[in-house]
């Protein structure tokens, strides 16, 4: 039945428009949250040491080659992607500026605080909390409904020009900052492959308990 899911509900909590920038506390608190389980989600990921998801392999990629840590990293790709949304006629939301500040700052806790593991099995189980924590970060920022994060919006907006498949749009853009990040020194490898495959299910997966 989760993978029926077509649409994002809204819930007692969620914002009545994606531009409110004066969402109340209970919205705030759900985005933040949301965000923060996300972040310790993809830190978990790269922690494994056996492959991040694709934006964070670029991410790594590029902090190995800049000797400045991943987070900082994921900022200001954020940033320069962010950019992008003029051209692509998108608007900006309150939740749009929180998730690439709070994420970022939640992959270099986590990394800062753990360390990793040499067991393949400890690494393995790491990844798939990792899927499953990013998919139910992912279901309560969607809910809050305070605006998509730059890579989602990129996603969206680059369909909505081409009229191309969602998913045909999203396999071309992670596609590309997989390999331009492993060709960087990004570690692309089973963690990365379980991410591509169980994201959508983890997402679909958090909406349906949060509906519950």
């Amino acid at each position: 039945m989760i993978l029926k899911i077509k649409s994002i509900p809204k819930l007692s909590w969620s914002s009545k428009s994606s531009t409110n920038f004066k969402p109340t506390f209970k919205t705030l608190f759900y985005l933040c949250l949301g965000l923060i389980i996300f972040g310790f989600g993809e830190g978990l990921l790269i922690v494994s040491g056996i492959g991040a998801s694709p934006w964070n392999v670029l991410h790594q990629g590029i902090a190995v080659n800049l000797d400045v840590s991943i987070g900082t990293i994921a900022f200001f790709v954020s940033f320069l992607v962010l950019l992008f949304w003029y051209f692509l006629d998108l608007k900006i939301g309150l939740g749009t500026i929180l998730n690439f500040i709070i994420i970022a700052i939640m992959i270099d806790v986590t990394i800062y605080f753990l360390d990793q593991p040499n067991e393949f099995f400890i690494q393995l189980f790491m990844v798939i909390i990792g899927v499953l924590l990013v998919g139910f970060g992912s279901s309560l920022y969607l809910i809050a409904n305070l605006g998509a994060g730059p890579r989602d919006g990129l996603m969206t907006g680059l369909q909505t020009k081409t009229n191309a498949p969602i998913a045909l749009v999203r396999f071309c853009i992670e596609f590309f900052v997989v390999i331009c990040g492993w060709f960087l020194g990004g570690v692309f490898g089973v963690g990365t492959i379980l991410y591509a495959i169980g994201i959508g299910p983890a997402v679909a997966l958090g909406i349906s308990s949060l509906k519950r």
